[in-house]
């Protein structure tokens, strides 16, 4: 794996990607959208439809509208638009939280709904870093990012993907105290994460640790695969 270190997505996303050529774009459990709010303020050409199952988190999506962003609530395992619609499908630490049985029908939905030779952008965490560390006290993904790595290379040995290219990267990820962490990564809305007293203790053992003047840093490890539709 590459120790790269990469601070803004889009900046990598572009470094693998010519959005100019690509701007028609679906993003698949987009959760609250920053990404895609950050692209098309820089790239104006580009007109982005985000998907999110999350009934709560897309009626907060749906009170912050922006132009050229679509939202609708949906599942990449059921994509509510006809085939060959977008050139460009994003999934953002989203393809892990398909339900396991579901993960190779929403390759091959994500399949339908690009054009030929459109483009999957697959970023996902990797099981590994002192983040992942702390997060595995409560919600350990162990079993579902390996499923969705196994999906992606399923896909690609059916003949019907080509991987362009599987980068690796670390991201930044600042939390100012406990209490940023406990908001952001505990109480959220596509989970419920309801920890007892013991667990909050032992997680919070955890990440005092890292935690200094400025607050507490991590590097998140990332795994990029880019597949093109054949």
């Amino acid at each position: 794996m590459s120790s790269r270190l990469v601070h803004d997505e889009i900046d990598f996303l572009q470094s693998l990607v010519d959005l100019t050529q690509h701007p028609k774009i679906i993003e698949l459990g987009c959760g609250a959208a920053d990404l895609s709010r950050k692209l098309l303020a820089r790239y104006a050409g580009c007109e982005v439809t985000a998907l999110e199952v999350d009934e709560r988190q897309h009626a907060k999506n749906l009170l912050q509208p922006t132009q050229r962003l679509h939202f609708v609530q949906a599942g990449a395992q059921a994509i509510p638009f006809s085939a060959e619609n977008f050139d460009l499908a994003l999934m953002l630490k989203s393809l892990h939280h398909v339900p396991l049985d579901l993960l190779g029908q929403a390759l091959s939905e994500v399949h339908r709904v690009l054009r030929p030779s459109g483009l999957l952008y697959i970023s996902e965490p990797v099981f590994a870093g002192s983040l992942n560390e702390v997060m595995r006290l409560f919600h350990d993904e162990e079993k579902v990012r390996a499923a969705a790595l196994e999906a992606v290379r399923a896909a690609v040995a059916s003949g019907r993907w080509e991987q362009v290219s599987e980068t690796f990267f670390d991201i930044p990820v600042h939390y100012r105290d406990f209490a940023d962490f406990e908001q952001r990564m505990i109480a959220v809305t596509y989970a419920d994460h309801r920890l007892d007293d013991a667990v909050l203790k032992a997680v919070r053992a955890r990440f005092e640790p890292h935690m200094s003047a400025s607050g507490a840093g991590f590097l998140r490890p990332m795994r990029v695969n880019l597949l093109r539709k054949l």
